[in-house]
C-alpha cells in the first residue's frame, strides 16, 4: 500500500488524506522574538496560506517549541486543507551541544503531547521523527508513534534524515507517509532514499532545497534562469519539482518577497535541454 499519490498537476496527496500543493513552506527561519520581527513572521505565515501553500513544516527543535507557538498564533484555527507538520525526537540537554536525540517511547509521548498543546490541536496531521535515535531500536521509536496514531493524536508518520535501509526498517513497523532529507540539485547524497520514496508513493520533503551555487556553477545556473525569466533559487525549486512527482520542497524564508518568488517557481517549466544541463551539474556521486 502506498502512502500517497500524485494528484492533479501541482499537488501531492500525503498519506492519501492531504492533497497539498507541491511547494510547501519551512517555518524554521521565522523569528519568534516579540516585536516587529515576530509581526513580520506572522504575516509571512499567513501570506503563505493565502498563496495556496498547503503544507507548513516546523519542529520542536526550532526555538524549542517557540516556532510551533508562532504558527498557532498566526494560523489557528487552521483552515481546511492546511497540513501543519512538526517533528520530535530531539530534546534540550545540559551537555555542551545543548541538545541530544531522545526517541524513547515514553519521551516521544511527552514530546507529542507538548507539541499538540503548543499547536493548539488534538491531532497533528503529519508527525515526523526528527532523527533516528541510535540508542533506541527503530521498531520501538516508530512503534511508539504508531500507538499515538492509533489513539488519534497523529494522523500520519514521517521520518527525517534517514537512509534507505532505515526507511525500509521503519516501514516494517508502520506505514510511512513522508521522508524529510537534505536534497537539492547540487547535493544528491540521498538519491537512493528518493528512489525508495518514489517506489512506495511516499512524499519526499527536501530540506535545504535551494543550494548555494558554487563559482563553477553560478554562470550556468544564471544563464538557464535568465532563459526562464526567473531567479536562480526559483530555477532550483523548479528543478526539484521536475525531478520527481513525490517531491514536496519546503523552502523557508522570513521575507514576503522571497516567499512570493518561491511560490511562483511552481509555474516554471524546464525543457529537455535545460533538464539535461542541470542534471550534469552534480558530482559523480551526486554531491558537489
Amino acid at each position: 500500500m502506498t502512502s500517497g499519490t500524485p494528484a492533479a498537476t501541482g499537488t501531492f496527496s500525503i498519506g492519501g488524506e492531504y492533497p497539498v500543493s507541491r511547494l510547501g513552506f519551512g517555518a524554521m527561519r521565522l523569528p519568534t522574538a516579540h516585536g516587529a520581527a515576530r509581526d513580520g513572521a506572522v504575516a509571512v505565515a499567513r501570506r503563505a496560506v493565502a498563496l495556496g501553500v498547503g503544507l507548513i513544516d516546523t519542529a520542536h527543535l526550532y526555538g524549542w517549541g517557540a516556532n510551533e507557538e508562532l504558527l498557532a498564533e498566526a494560523l489557528h484555527p487552521y483552515p481546511d486543507g492546511l497540513l501543519i507538520t512538526t517533528k520530535v525526537g530531539v530534546v534540550r540537554t545540559d551537555g555542551p551541544e545543548g541538545w541530544g536525540y531522545d526517541a524513547r517511547p515514553d519521551s516521544l509521548r511527552v514530546q507529542v503531547e507538548e507539541g499538540l498543546r503548543r499547536l493548539r490541536t488534538e491531532r497533528v496531521g503529519l508527525l515526523q521523527l526528527h532523527r533516528i535515535d541510535p540508542k533506541v531500536p527503530v521498531a520501538e521509536q516508530v512503534g511508539a508513534l504508531r500507538e499515538l496514531q492509533r489513539e488519534g493524536k497523529i494522523g500520519h508518520i514521517g521520518l527525517s534524515e534517514v537512509t534507505a535501509s532505515q526507511l525500509a526498517e521503519a516501514r516494517r513497523t508502520a506505514e510511512i507517509a513522508s521522508v524529510q532529507n537534505r536534497y537539492n540539485l547540487l547535493d544528491r547524497e540521498y538519491e537512493p532514499v528518493l528512489e525508495a520514496c518514489e517506489a512506495a508513493g511516499i512524499a519526499f520533503l527536501p530540506w535545504r532545497p535551494v543550494a548555494a551555487a558554487t563559482p563553477a556553477h553560478t554562470k550556468e545556473l544564471g544563464a538557464i534562469a535568465t532563459e526562464l525569466g526567473a531567479t536562480t533559487p526559483q530555477l532550483l525549486l523548479a528543478w526539484l519539482l521536475a525531478r520527481s512527482p513525490v517531491m514536496v520542497p519546503i523552502p523557508g524564508t522570513a521575507s514576503l518577497t522571497h516567499l512570493e518568488q518561491n511560490v511562483a517557481a511552481a509555474d516554471l517549466r524546464l525543457d529537455g535541454a535545460q533538464l539535461r544541463s542541470l542534471a550534469g551539474l552534480a558530482g559523480p556521486e551526486g554531491t558537489v
